[in-house]
């Protein structure tokens, strides 16, 4: 079963919520995937914690930090993904990390453990897809789908990237790091027009959404929307208590773009 395709059902919009692993603690992180979930989140993507994740801003990079200094490893978050699906979890889960640690564990051990512990995909930021077909040859060996990002400076390569894309595509909204954003100017409409000229892969917007409304308008240019940093800030502003925060959060996100 392809869960990521299931994520984008036809004629709805999709919600994909991002949170590190670890953060406030792993056993939290669970809980807490399991609560966006219960509130109607299509996907989740886990961020493995990263002492230099050069493409998130302050909000994610704490997050990280916090993980860190609560000893959280890549082995710690195999150990969650597969808690997760003992309870019984089918949401679609997607490990979000840079290249160093993947490298360091071995991209065969690597991809095997995200099958046998029932992760969908990967998205690697800090990989050019130029230099990817290394990583993706393993990944795709193991039924894992590496996940490619376009940027609003991506018009030459748009064609690339989308006719070899899996799972689904990453349109980010705007450059720089990861943060929630007032407004986003960027002409996302034309970009996902472009995609779709080259792949029916289902395109989701991410990078500074935070609000439902907000949500809602960039959804009628996409199959899609994630929202990490909003995430992330409920986590570090209740901590241990988040988990009913989160489910009422992604649940009027997810309400909003329904309508």
């Amino acid at each position: 079963m392809n869960r990521i395709k299931n994520a984008f059902k036809k004629g709805d919009k999709s919600f994909i919520g991002f949170l590190v692993a670890g953060d406030p603690s792993l056993n939290k992180t669970a809980e807490f995937i399991l609560e966006m979930e219960r509130g109607g989140a299509d996907l989740i993507e886990i961020g493995i914690p990263f002492s230099d994740p050069v493409a998130e801003g302050v909000v994610i990079q704490a997050a990280n930090i916090r993980a860190l200094d609560n000893g959280a490893t890549v082995c710690d978050v195999f150990k969650l993904v597969r808690k997760v699906r003992e309870v019984g979890s089918t949401v679609p889960l997607v490990l979000l990390t840079y290249l160093n640690p993947v490298y360091h564990f071995g991209y065969e051990r690597f991809f095997g453990e995200c099958k046998s512990v029932g992760i969908d995909g990967i998205i690697i930021p800090d990989l050019p897809f130029e230099e990817s077909r290394e990583v993706a040859d393993v990944a795709e060996k193991f039924g894992i789908d590496l996940i490619s990002l376009i940027a609003p400076t991506s018009d030459q390569r748009i064609e690339m990237i989308a006719k070899n894309a899996k799972g689904f595509l990453y349109l980010v909204s705007s450059m720089g790091t990861t943060g929630t954003r007032g407004e986003i100017v960027t002409d996302l409409k034309t970009i996902a027009n472009s995609v779709r000229k080259y792949t029916d892969i289902p395109v989701a917007i991410g990078f500074g959404i935070s609000r439902a409304k907000q949500a809602s308008e960039l959804s009628k240019d996409a199959d899609g929307v994630i929202v990490g940093s909003a995430i992330v800030k409920i986590i570090s502003e209740h901590g241990v208590n988040a988990g009913e925060h989160l489910y009422e959060y992604v649940k009027d996100i997810k309400d909003a773009i329904k309508t």
